[in-house]
């Protein structure tokens, strides 16, 4: 069956309308007429053989279906904080091939499981971000998790990007306007102003994910990272900072020959 559709699709694409036609236009016509005849005649022979057009696979079913990022069909509970396993990370660690070896809230997982199965990744990697929960999920383009790891957020909760934020001083950013947005983002490998790679979600507004700024004692970004719980892990002016050896070995590993999608969940909305 999957001969036959190929078969189909390489006569449809072989056809030309008949008005592209210049010369021999009545020959290239009736040839054309008996290439869609016979694509026609393909695609029609599953139904003559008794296979139903209500086959749908799963995919198809899950591809017509709305995002579950801004999904109401979600309790009150689904995104409620879990306190992470205590896990000693080794090098094999940072390669899983599914959930099983990582805690993932119900809406991070339908949310994987969306992507996957609709192609919205348009086959590159891509990440996650459970900010309820504080962590990051990062999937080859193939749908297998490749590695997890704790993250730090923006200081505020919310969902939305501050008006002009990136034309902002950071000493003028308000605590209030520290949030990680949330959405879908196409993102890229660059290099802020002071010449560090980072990740780039929204240039325009200065959001990107980078390793774990300790350049500020006070602030125990490290120490806030390594904790169990999530509750201690909004620090930031909004960037998602992850652990230095997890952003070398994992999103520079992963998306430095190419773009990726990162979608942020949202925690307010």
């Amino acid at each position: 069956m999957a001969a036959i559709g190929h078969l189909a699709a390489r006569a449809l694409c072989a056809a030309k309308p008949a008005q592209l036609v210049t010369r021999a236009g009545s020959v290239r016509c009736r040839q054309n007429n008996q290439i869609l005849s016979m694509a026609l005649s393909l695609c029609l022979l599953p139904l003559v053989a008794g296979c139903s057009p209500d086959l749908a696979t799963s995919a198809d079913t899950v591809a017509h279906q709305p995002s579950p990022m801004y999904g109401a069909n979600y309790a009150d509970d689904a995104d409620v904080p879990f306190v992470r396993n205590a896990i000693t990370a080794t090098d094999n660690d940072l390669k899983q091939t599914n959930f099983k070896a990582e805690g993932a809230s119900p809406r991070t997982r339908a949310m994987a499981d969306w992507v996957i199965r609709s192609g919205d990744n348009l086959n590159m990697p891509f990440a996650i971000v459970d900010k309820v929960n504080a962590n990051i999920y990062v999937f080859q383009a193939d749908g297998r998790l490749y590695a997890a790891a704790p993250v730090l957020l923006g200081l505020a909760q919310g969902d939305n990007t501050a008006p002009g934020l990136g034309h902002m001083r950071m000493s003028q950013i308000s605590p209030a306007q520290r949030t990680t947005p949330a959405g879908r983002f196409v993102a890229t490998m660059g290099r802020n102003s002071l010449d560090k790679e980072v990740f780039w979600l929204d240039y325009e507004n200065a959001i990107s994910m980078h390793p774990v700024i300790t350049s500020s004692p006070k602030e125990r970004r490290a120490q806030r990272l390594a904790t169990l719980s999530p509750l201690d892990n909004r620090i930031s002016y909004g960037c998602i900072n992850v652990p230095a050896t997890f952003f070398d070995q994992v999103i520079h590993y992963l998306f430095s020959k190419t773009p990726g999608i990162v979608y942020v969940l949202p925690e307010t909305r």
